[in-house]
């Protein structure tokens, strides 16, 4: 039995690569085989001839075995903006991302995703986040970055992951600022207003510390998710 989740955020720049390889750490620690996958990224930068994102890199390097580039990123668009302006004229197509992912999901016996922005935030003129992870069948787990503002936006994308009908398989606090008056306060309220487990609260750190990170979570049990390819 293989697994997948697809992992989202209240906004960008809040976490979610940090998040999302401590989870493949901590799965790896369990003696599972996992793969990272980040389908379409801007602000990528020239590397022997072809875009690449550091935040793919980082997925790429933490997997549990050399995976290539254009598998784990196969849409790598060079602006450092919005991916529905960075794309141009160049279609994102769900296809490409899916034969990406099934070849991905052929080699791990987990395969996290993780979107770009949040959960509605475009990846490109026609698709966002919300419908790729749809497309995939992927439970989702949620990063949300524990800052002024937080708990709107986490209550938001809460009411549209379960809008959405997938499985909303928990959610990621994340410390953003080292020192925040009321972070304690801010995260039990969101304790009870989140219906869906709280996966774990990974402090501010100023080092990818992933070892360390993936001993804050409490994995999901990711037996209960089959894997389904709708594409």
């Amino acid at each position: 039995m293989k697994a997948g989740f697809f992992v989202t955020g209240t906004d960008t720049d809040i976490g979610k690569t940090w998040t999302t390889i401590a989870l493949m750490r901590g799965f790896q620690r369990q003696g599972l085989t996992v793969a990272g996958m980040k389908p379409v990224a801007a602000g990528c930068v020239w590397r022997d001839g072809v875009l690449q994102n550091s935040d793919a890199l980082m997925l790429q390097a933490y997997a549990s075995q050399l995976l290539p580039y254009d598998r784990i990123n196969p849409y790598a668009f060079e602006l450092a903006v919005s991916p529905h302006l960075a794309c141009g004229d160049v279609e994102v197509r769900l296809e490409v991302i899916g034969d990406a992912f099934d070849r991905l999901r052929q080699q791990a016996d987990i395969v996290l995703v993780e979107g770009a922005g949040g959960w509605y935030s475009p990846l490109s003129r026609t698709l966002d986040n919300a419908a790729l992870a749809h497309a995939l069948g992927l439970p989702v787990i949620l990063v949300v970055g524990i800052m002024l503002g937080c708990i709107n936006h986490a209550r938001l994308t809460v009411q549209a992951l379960r809008q959405s009908g997938l499985p909303f398989a928990g959610w990621v606090a994340v410390q953003i600022v080292e020192v925040m008056p009321g972070f304690e306060s801010n995260l039990d309220f969101l304790r009870e207003v989140i219906d869906a487990p709280l996966i774990g609260v990974l402090p501010h750190s100023a080092n990818a510390d992933f070892e360390s990170l993936a001993t804050h979570l409490s994995l999901p049990n990711w037996r209960k998710f089959d894997l389904h390819q709708n594409i």
